[in-house]
């Protein structure tokens, strides 16, 4: 079970695009944090997976993580 941040914690948030492989994988990443990325088969098991991710990735980096370039996701349409 997930223990979560107590009320004196601080928390960061990042976004996650999530998408489906040609396996059927749910696969998640962070564009904010170069290559850090995972695969699950459940959406529960996929963002357990990708905070503990994001969590290595924030013990390891000596870089310090800017702040958020997403932009978003733009659907767009052509003729087929």
């Amino acid at each position: 079970m997930e223990k979560a941040p107590h009320a004196n914690e601080s928390t960061r948030a990042f976004d996650v695009i999530i998408e489906r492989d040609e396996d059927g994988m749910l696969v998640a990443t962070v564009p904010d944090l170069p290559g850090c990325h995972t695969q699950a088969r459940s959406q529960d098991e996929l963002m357990r997976r990708i905070r503990e991710a994001i969590q290595l990735y924030l013990d390891e980096s000596d870089e310090p993580t800017p702040p958020s370039r997403f932009l978003g996701v733009q659907k767009v349409e052509v003729p087929a």
